[in-house]
């Protein structure tokens, strides 16, 4: 490992026992000790908080469900009908791209470029 890459600095801070139990919990359950955890959380939130999965997954359906929804609007506002097939397409489309479109938008939140 370079030395500019080695960990030898210390950061810390005190809790009740019962706060540390928690984190220590909380650091076994994913498979990694107390303090590869911290520092995981700590960088995580230098970084710019990473999203969790299931938030990942909720705002993939939201932005299919908006898809969807607009999509069926507008043909509803041209007059056109939306025949079964043509929401099937639909679904489709918009299950294609939930996790990219998703994925984009909390990475231009991340980096400040949320519209």
């Amino acid at each position: 490992m370079p030395a500019d890459q080695l960990r030898n600095r210390t950061v810390g801070c005190k809790t009740s026992d019962a706060e540390y139990e928690q984190l220590v919990a909380v650091a076994e359950r994913e498979g990694l000790t107390l303090g590869e955890w911290c520092r995981d959380v700590l960088l995580e939130r230098a970084n710019g908080r990473k999203a969790r999965p299931v938030e990942e997954t909720l705002l993939a359906e939201v932005i299919a469900l908006r898809t969807i929804l607009l999509n069926a609007f507008y043909k509803q506002a041209q007059g056109e009908p939306l025949t079964a097939d043509e929401m099937q397409r639909l679904i489709s489309h918009a299950d294609q791209d939930k996790f990219r479109k998703a994925q984009e938008r909390l990475a231009a939140d991340a980096t400040g470029d949320a519209k």
